[in-house]
């Protein structure tokens, strides 16, 4: 390893720490701001006597400064351990990990049919152009602007209870039952991150086709799918692999409206009800793990352009 390219990856690697850090001040702080008594969830509304209530308080840490708290917080948080939940009485931790069953594959499964969706699309209407590019750009535009609830609801209604192929709750038992159940969910989330996805795709691909490069592969008698896989796709990679970074990692947080819609105990629904029952220690512990995904993804995809991209190299990044 080149000394520029360590520096180059330390840096980038110290810039994804500080964003963390940063962040989790921003989500310890948010949270501590919240009008109201956390107490009052572990209460249930009971009357406790002001020791009974002192002693709760002091259990969860809510009694501590702000500094003192955050640095308690952000300590456990890097053994793994994102305290105790006011609600389930059980450690957060194994909370979300319990769930990440369900999230995790249905995460997968939406990005896999967005990044082959998308990229399909946008490639075949960036070469065929005419009609295909518009029929391409009018369902990217319609499926970019259609919040992922109703996407649900539309998908429920039609594909569930109308035409009954798919069930409408659960996420089913063993890997074919599993997709099966999580079909809908995902074209749900999908069905957004494409539309981005498909649009900026086409647009880089249309790019590249129109490259001095590409004219000179042809008239030297390359083959046109010789052309499009070595000049084509291989150049426009590097701004559709940032986006993909982007759209992937923002899936995590999508997860809450659509596994709530379609009745998965998941993550997602872990938050609504953590959110509307005032669970700080488990809204915190979700989005300190949404942050470190989002940007852990992100800092990867920048890593792997300069190997991915011939244009981009390593002097060029860090200018």
């Amino acid at each position: 390893m080149t000394r520029t390219l360590a520096i180059w990856i330390g840096t980038r690697a110290a810039g994804a720490l500080l964003t963390v850090l940063l962040a989790s001040i921003v989500i310890y702080g948010a949270l501590r701001l919240v009008p109201g008594d956390p107490v009052l969830a572990v209460t249930a509304g009971r009357r406790l006597d002001p020791e009974q209530i002192e002693a709760l308080r002091h259990a969860y840490g809510l009694d501590r400064t702000f500094v003192g708290g955050y640095l308690a917080w952000i300590g456990d948080a890097l053994r793994l351990d994102l305290g105790t939940s006011l609600n389930y009485q059980t450690g957060v931790t194994s909370l979300i990990g319990n769930r990440l069953g369900v999230s995790g594959p249905l995460i997968l499964y939406s990005a896999f049919l967005t990044i082959v969706a998308g990229t399909a699309v946008a490639l075949i209407s960036a070469v065929k152009g005419g009609r295909a590019d518009r029929i391409a750009a009018v369902s990217a535009a319609l499926t970019t602007a259609t919040p992922p609830f109703v996407a649900a609801i539309v998908l429920m209604s039609v594909f569930a209870v109308g035409l009954g192929w798919f069930p409408t709750t659960g996420a089913g038992t063993g890997l074919a039952d599993r997709l099966w159940h999580l079909t809908l969910p995902a074209i749900a989330m999908a069905l957004a991150a494409y539309g981005v996805l498909a649009r900026v795709g086409n647009a880089a691909f249309a790019d590249e086709l129109r490259r001095e490069h590409v004219e000179v592969a042809r008239s030297r008698g390359v083959g046109g799918a010789a052309v499009i896989r070595r000049h084509v796709v291989r150049n426009a990679l590097g701004p559709m692999l940032t986006l993909i970074g982007l759209l992937g990692a923002s899936l995590f947080v999508g997860t809450a409206v659509v596994e709530t819609a379609f009745g998965l105990d998941g993550v997602g629904s872990l938050l609504v009800r953590s959110v509307s029952r005032r669970d700080f220690p488990v809204v915190q512990g979700i989005a300190l793990i949404a942050v470190v995904l989002f940007v852990t993804v992100n800092t990867l995809v920048d890593l792997a352009l300069p190997f991915i991209d011939p244009r981009v190299t390593i002097g060029r990044l860090g200018r």
